[in-house]
């Protein structure tokens, strides 16, 4: 079996994101980049797809030369190879899937993994796009998964409870938490991934469907207002929220 998983890397969660100066970028400045947290379910499916089936793994990424220290980290957890589509872009869904797809057509997996999304646009749709343009099933949100015969049957999350899903292979799944216990590389294994080689290739395709107009900061949240203790204080509470608030 040869399964392929799909990573990005985006900035930790703890960084305190600046607008860059061009107003639709982040500034690089003092962010620390981490491989995005759901594709840490797919590396993890993957691993343990291979235990029980056996087969190959690989992790493929697009992006900058930054991206292989989300590659490295899938090397240091048991992914055995790596490709990254070098491009100092900034490619939108579209484009990154079609990347993708040109590489994984060459490669032919039986099962693609992806995270549900990533933590910087959460726009879930990167499994979903190359998932079509391979001409092959996809399964969303994935909290269980199993793999007999040929088949693929999932269980995924759906709004107000969970349904079942079977494939044929090959096919396209984004891992949502709770699929599993992502490993912590072993020092083995981080030694490991520093030797291990990266194939790096050129976009195929760098052209978007979409453009980024602005991107700005939310604005922050005004002081919290306290009325009263007792309920000697909800008429004046009823007021600002109608007059102030407008929220009735």
């Amino acid at each position: 079996m040869k399964i392929a998983v799909c990573v990005s890397q985006v900035p930790d969660t703890t960084t305190k994101v600046k607008i860059g100066s061009d107003g639709k970028t982040i500034d690089p400045a003092g962010v620390t980049y981490i491989i995005n947290p759901y594709d840490e379910f797919a590396v993890e499916a993957a691993l343990q797809l291979k235990e029980k089936q056996s087969g190959e793994t690989i992790v493929i990424s697009v992006g900058k030369d930054s991206n292989k220290e989300a590659i490295k980290k899938s090397f240091a957890m048991g992914i055995e190879k790596g490709i990254l589509v070098k491009t100092d872009a900034e490619l939108d869904s579209y484009a990154v899937a079609r990347n993708l797809a040109d590489v994984l057509k060459e490669i032919n997996p039986d099962i693609i993994l992806f995270g549900k999304q990533s933590i910087d646009y959460d726009d879930s749709q990167v499994g979903q796009i190359t998932a079509e343009l391979l001409g092959i099933p996809s399964i969303s949100v994935v909290v269980g998964m199993t793999v007999e015969s040929g088949k693929i049957t999932c269980e995924r999350e759906i709004e107000g409870g969970k349904e079942v899903v079977e494939s044929t292979l090959p096919v396209s799944v984004t891992a949502q938490r709770g699929l599993n216990n992502p490993r912590y590389p072993n020092l083995k294994g981080i030694m490991a991934a520093k030797s291990r080689p990266i194939e790096e290739r050129q976009p195929t395709y760098t052209e978007n469907k979409t453009e980024i107009l602005s991107m700005k900061l939310p604005k922050s949240k005004p002081k919290g207002k306290i009325v009263g203790e007792d309920v000697s204080a909800v008429p004046e509470l009823v007021r600002l929220l109608r007059e102030e608030a407008k929220v009735i």
